[in-house]
């Protein structure tokens, strides 16, 4: 049948229109704020979008039959309608089958790289979701929530973070029961196995050390089977079903890793322009020497395209920390520089003054000094405002 998939393009995504795309889809029961924190940490690289399953969210109902392909089929439909080209997918629980079946699809040759959350080419056998699938005909989603708490999330999670767990069991009751049933009877006959190993898409596979449902074990034998898989499996500590949720710093920086194949100097060039302006990127391109350019070379691929499109840490951040590390180091140049790009990643004037104050305690009085007098005339050279203070 024809699915229909509706989403959410983060508000904070990248907005340069060459930027990647990125595709989260969600494990069953669950809607896009289950994506928020990771997805918030990937904005600075990505073009963000989220996606809702049938009768979840923003997606309609279903009421007939639905396979794992109708779903990827959705996917690439949803990525045509916002533009298409390639793109690259991360997709928990549910979602991860969506993505093996897209890397295993007719429309393989669009990804850029796979991210395999607490999922794999089967998930749990047939009776149990059936069961489950009569079981949600019969008495609703709410009738899951107990069972799916213990599931879904790690024990120290429940205590950690209640709020997000009850956000989380909310968006499981609203659910249509029988979209969620049709979904469940759609995991009864997914079985990928025979094919992984034919995936050759960069690929990384996630699962949590507390997870019932996909175990550790599971997750490295996939892996081991996956042509593209970057590495071994990603086992994370004290995490349950929902890694995306519980997880977001570990997982953002591992879905940012595995697609790696995106070309690490284009997109350290397109991030140093968006930091440093585009003028500044020119001038320092067309003074390029032949004794220069590898060097050039170097700092857009490992200072630009590795460390600075991390998703740990957004741009104002890493701004404040290249402030401070450079006043540190006394190198006045790049300070003036990194001032700039400061209040390009949109920190204040006034907060640059805070940065420059904290140098003073665990850098020194006398380069704190020297970096106010760099600031001042930075900013005597910008539109006119009250500059930072200092001798």
């Amino acid at each position: 049948m024809s699915v229909v998939l509706r989403g959410v393009i983060d508000p904070t995504s990248c907005t340069d229109p060459a930027a990647p795309l990125l595709v989260l889809g969600p494990a069953l029961g669950t809607g896009t704020a289950a994506w928020g924190a990771a997805a918030r940490l990937l904005t600075d690289r990505f073009r963000v979008v989220r996606v809702d399953l049938p009768g979840h969210g923003l997606s309609p109902a279903v009421d007939q039959p639905v396979t794992m392909a109708d779903l990827a089929a959705a996917v690439v439909a949803l990525v045509d309608g916002i533009g298409g080209g390639r793109f690259g997918y991360a997709g928990a629980s549910l979602g991860g089958a969506i993505g093996i079946e897209l890397a295993l699809g007719p429309d393989a040759h669009r990804l850029t790289g796979l991210a395999i959350i607490c999922s794999s080419a089967r998930i749990g056998d047939r009776a149990s979701w059936t069961d489950r699938a009569e079981q949600v005909r019969r008495q609703g989603t709410p009738a899951l929530v107990a069972a799916s708490s213990a599931r879904w999330f790690a024990p120290s999670f429940l205590e950690r973070d209640p709020d997000a767990v009850a956000r989380t069991l909310g968006a499981l009751m609203d659910a249509d029961d029988e979209s969620y049933a049709r979904l469940a009877e759609a995991l009864a006959v997914f079985d990928r196995r025979a094919d992984v190993g034919r995936i050759t898409v960069p690929t990384v596979v996630l699962a949590g050390d507390s997870d019932p449902v996909m175990t550790a074990a599971e997750a490295r034998a996939l892996a081991a089977a996956l042509p593209g898989a970057r590495g071994e499996a990603l086992i994370l500590d004290d995490t349950g079903h929902q890694a995306q949720l519980e997880r977001p710093v570990a997982v953002a920086v591992a879905i940012g890793d595995a697609f790696a194949e995106i070309d690490r100097y284009d997109e350290g060039l397109r991030i140093r322009r968006a930091v440093l302006g585009d003028a500044h990127v020119d001038r320092a391109t067309a003074g390029i020497t032949p004794e220069t350019a590898e060097f050039q070379r170097f700092i857009t691929e490992t200072a630009w395209g590795t460390i600075w499109t991390r998703p740990g840490l957004d741009r104002r951040m890493r701004s404040a920390v290249t402030i401070s590390s450079l006043v540190t180091g006394r190198h006045w140049d790049e300070l003036a520089m990194h001032l700039k790009a400061g209040v390009r990643n949109g920190l204040s004037r006034d907060e640059l003054s805070e940065i420059l104050l904290q140098t003073a305690i665990y850098a020194g009085v006398p380069a704190a000094n020297s970096a106010f007098a760099v600031a001042k005339r930075v900013f005597a050279e910008e539109a006119p405002a009250d500059p930072p203070a200092g001798d």
